[in-house]
């Protein structure tokens, strides 16, 4: 593989210097880009195109070609691995991913076996290893699965909630088995990621989606101790270097601190924590990842730049900061407004990388 044209993503997780603030993009490649739109109709399908490695490379890539961004992510679903183990995923528009086969009680828990990734996930593998070869050394590839608590709601459940009736009745009256169908996802994403990692993949980031939505204990219990387990059995270094990991929980501000003491190299932060308090609060311990309201995108060019200025003028001067959004772009957002940010990152940044 030749050698990273620009790796200042990759140091920034590590808290490294780097001559400017890094920026990507959660779901930089998805639906608010023209090109998108024309791949994802050409693929027939969401899952088409997520099941095809050149056409996932082709639209992983599509950021890259109109941005300057500092990393690329792997064209995937979070759900890959409960699709996997045989739970029949499938999209509906307008109302998002479904499972045909929920898994809804202790027998089926126990019947869930980890997939091997280079069979029954091997196409998201192959993709990782073709993104990487296009990339040719540009940017960072960052692979990606979902957290063990997230990935089961959507397998309780059978898809999107909003009261979480099945997963939380699961987790109350029957955490033995609760804890059993955590250990069996928990295993599954550290073999996945793994496989990422072997495949190409420098650095590696969970979602944990739900997380927010469990009570102080509960999310302590059921979703960052499957986390750091993760962590833990992770590939840290590979091909001479050192490969980060980045936790995110959506709504996860009051945990940044046992989120930090995971060992993870770095956390996300959505758009509802301060930025200079979280550092405050975790230190040098870990990087931080974000956090502008993605809503901003809908504004002038000129409220863009403000609030991007504002978010690095809160995480301050010094490496360790990689700006995101607090959580994926949506759909309707002028790309335009997209470069805009870009820029601006970069700009204002350097001032604040040279400072430190």
């Amino acid at each position: 593989m030749p050698p990273l044209q620009n790796d200042r993503f990759l140091r920034a997780l590590l808290r490294q210097p780097v001559d400017t603030t890094p920026i990507w993009i959660m779901r930089q490649a998805g639906r608010y880009l023209p090109e998108y739109r024309a791949t994802r109709a050409r693929a027939g399908s969401f899952m088409d195109l997520c099941k095809n490695p050149e056409l996932a490379c082709e639209v992983t890539l599509q950021p890259l070609d109109r941005f300057a961004l500092d990393a690329a992510i792997l064209f995937s679903d979070i759900l890959t691995i409960p699709d996997a183990m045989g739970l029949g995923l499938e999209f509906t528009e307008g109302e998002g991913p479904r499972f045909q086969k929920p898994v809804q009680s202790a027998a089926q828990i126990r019947a869930l076996g980890v997939p091997d990734p280079e069979q029954e996930l091997r196409y998201v593998v192959d993709a990782v290893r073709v993104i990487r070869r296009e990339l040719n050394g540009r940017v960072p590839l960052i692979g990606f699965s979902g957290s063990p608590w997230t990935l089961a709601t959507y397998m309780v459940e059978g898809g999107s909630s909003k009261e979480f009736a099945r997963i939380k009745g699961l987790m109350y009256n029957d955490s033995e088995s609760m804890h059993h169908l955590l250990s069996v996802v928990a295993d599954s994403v550290v073999v996945y990621l793994n496989a990422q990692i072997k495949a190409g993949a420098q650095a590696v980031m969970v979602f944990d989606t739900w997380g927010g939505n469990l009570a102080h204990q509960a999310y302590l219990d059921f979703s960052l101790a499957y986390m750091q387990r993760i962590v833990e059995g992770l590939i840290r270094e590979y091909d001479g270097r050192k490969v980060p990991v980045v936790l995110f929980t959506k709504g996860g501000g009051q945990w940044l601190e046992a989120m930090s003491d995971t060992g993870c190299d770095a956390l996300g932060l959505d758009w509802t924590v301060d930025i200079a308090q979280a550092r405050a609060r975790v230190g040098s311990n870990v990087a931080l990842q974000g956090n502008m309201d993605p809503c901003v995108l809908y504004a002038s060019p000129e409220r863009v730049r403000e609030q991007a200025t504002a978010v690095i003028e809160r995480f301050g001067p010094g490496s360790g900061h990689v700006f995101n959004l607090g959580h994926g772009i949506h759909q309707h957002i002028d790309p335009e407004n997209v470069a805009v940010l870009v820029d601006t990152v970069h700009e204002v940044g350097q001032r604040f990388a040279l400072a430190g």
